[in-house]
């Protein structure tokens, strides 16, 4: 497994994650599109140039889903069990079309689970940062990953 277990992620750890990604606009178009987010900001350029960002930004949805989703190949195949919820998602910036995002993850904390003796919840807390070290996206995550066998 290319995840690690509950036993493994300890509070204060922290993962640098090793994917990075460039956003297209095809990225944007395509996740507005078949999410059925039609907002201009997101699909009309010449609408997006009349705003604060002068010009179209990636959908926030987007970008979460991204931020979260590198880090599941050194943080969670194989070992989770399921997401339990988000909570504090914010985005402090906008992400643009030829932007480049790498993701970054600490260990805030876990603990055992009540309903599930072979597992535990552990909050994780995901930052996405573009090219220039701004944060694009800062989400808090609560997972329920799996123990190692006995």
């Amino acid at each position: 497994m290319a995840g690690k277990y509950y036993e493994e992620l300890t509070p204060g750890l922290v993962i640098e994650h090793s994917i990075r990604r460039t956003v297209s606009e095809y990225d944007n178009t395509l996740f507005s599109a078949i999410t059925h987010n039609l907002a201009p900001l997101h699909l009309d350029e010449e609408y997006s140039k009349t705003t604060m960002y002068g010009g179209r930004i990636i959908n926030s949805m987007f970008t979460l889903a991204l931020v979260c989703g590198v880090t599941v190949g050194e943080l969670t195949h194989g070992t989770t069990m399921g997401n339990l919820g988000f909570e504090g998602v914010k985005f402090p910036n906008p992400l643009f079309p030829g932007d480049t995002v790498t993701t970054r993850t600490e260990i805030v904390e876990r603990r055992e689970s009540k309903k599930y003796p072979q597992a535990g919840i552990v909050t994780f807390k995901h930052v996405g940062l573009n090219q220039k070290g701004d944060v694009v996206c800062e989400a808090t995550r609560l997972g329920l990953m799996l123990k190692r066998a006995a």
